[in-house]
């Protein structure tokens, strides 16, 4: 799970990446109008944390650039400018959720998790398909009710393509979502070859079906047998 926050005040994106990471959790931060939209014109990702009040723009502007391009990102506005219209402003614009500051990490947590649920997995706590069940809270994988070892990153792994069911997974688009921006910088994306033999031995020896396709030249997807 891969989230941008985009906040100024540099202490409190740092408390929410900190909090979120120890939740598992992946996090980019902006601290500007300016790098904000260009992480989300070169990356995807599960969930936006928008401040309204950015130094150099408007965070209005962040949402109808996000509406203009198609981006399906869930976007919780935290803002300490609360009132009835600019939520109704931020509603309109596509944002899905509204959190006033100051405001309780916990709960931050729990909104942007069920936001996730509701875009990806139809509000579910848990995933299951077919033979295959992941809790997302625990973030355990079992099938046929045999818990499988797999480390988080072949969690997330999972996650993604069973999120993205049937669609054509680029290995750029799945480093962007197991690394982030630091995707970047990798020589060569070698190491998603190696995530996806282990994800793919794991669930064959515990029984599962061969849902991991390799589309030669253009990445992986997830498809029933």
């Amino acid at each position: 799970m891969k989230i941008l926050i985009i906040e100024d005040e540099q202490e409190i994106a740092q408390s929410i990446a900190d909090y979120f990471k120890t939740n598992g959790i992946q996090c980019e931060t902006a601290g500007n109008y300016a790098l904000a939209l260009n992480k989300i014109n070169n990356y995807d990702y599960d969930c936006i944390l928008l401040d309204l009040m950015l130094p150099d723009g408007d965070g209005f502007d962040i949402l109808k650039e996000l509406k203009s391009k198609n981006k399906t990102e869930g976007v919780i506005i935290i803002s300490a400018k609360e009132t009835l219209d600019t939520r109704i402003e931020g509603f309109n614009l596509g944002a899905d959720d509204f959190l006033t500051k100051p405001f309780h990490l916990s709960e931050l947590l729990v909104r942007m998790q069920a936001l996730i649920r509701r875009k990806n997995f139809q509000g579910s706590n848990s995933i299951v398909f077919n033979e295959i069940t992941i809790d997302i809270f625990s973030k355990t994988v079992s099938v046929n009710n045999q818990k499988l070892d797999l480390t988080k990153k072949e969690i997330d792994l999972l996650l993604f393509l069973i999120g993205n069911n049937k669609k054509v997974l680029s290995k750029g688009a799945i480093a962007e979502h197991l690394s982030g921006d630091m995707a970047d910088m990798l020589d060569n994306h070698d190491f998603i070859y190696a995530h996806i033999k282990n994800l793919k031995k794991k669930l064959h020896a515990a029984g599962s079906g061969d849902y991991i396709k390799t589309i030669y030249g253009l990445g992986y997807k997830w498809e029933n047998e």
